[in-house]
């Protein structure tokens, strides 16, 4: 018996990736772009959750490239999402285009594959951007000298 070949929904696929572009303008808007590098803490409550990096890699007149990174200090009990995004400011859609040590994502995966990927990685990653740009609208803290300003303001 074969297997039904997995299609891409385009419709949810551009949702998501329109809320992305949403909410990387609205934390880039409300943080503090210093030469084409954004850095703020996640706090949720008194715990420290790390700090996250966005670094602008590429601009050009429709899109923007970025590295979105979070760290912390208290060393690698867990995968620190890291991520290259794209943002089409023409479409204004932001799509994850690499994600950890893998190079490109491909919109449909043969099943099974070499690194075991799921047909729908693609989709599954751009909905992980959007959880984790919500969780850093939340709970992100925008620090400067003595003064914080809170992201989610």
């Amino acid at each position: 018996m074969r297997r039904k070949r997995y299609v891409p929904d385009l419709s949810r696929m551009g949702a998501v990736c329109d809320g992305n572009y949403m909410r990387l303008a609205r934390l880039i808007r409300l943080s503090r772009d210093v030469d084409g590098q954004v850095l703020f803490e996640l706090h949720d409550g008194q715990r420290f959750a790390g700090r996250v990096r966005l670094q602008r890699l590429q601009q050009a007149r429709y899109t923007d490239t970025w590295l979105l990174e979070q760290i912390h200090n208290n060393g690698r009990w867990l995968n620190n999402p890291r991520m290259t995004v794209r943002s089409y400011h023409d479409a204004r859609m932001t799509e994850v285009i690499s994600c950890y040590r893998y190079g490109r994502i491909e919109a449909v995966h043969d099943y099974p594959n070499r690194f075991m990927h799921h047909p729908d990685e693609k989709m599954q990653t751009n909905v992980f951007l959007a959880d984790w740009l919500d969780f850093c609208l939340r709970f992100g803290q925008v620090t400067d000298m003595d003064a914080i300003w809170t992201v989610h303001g």
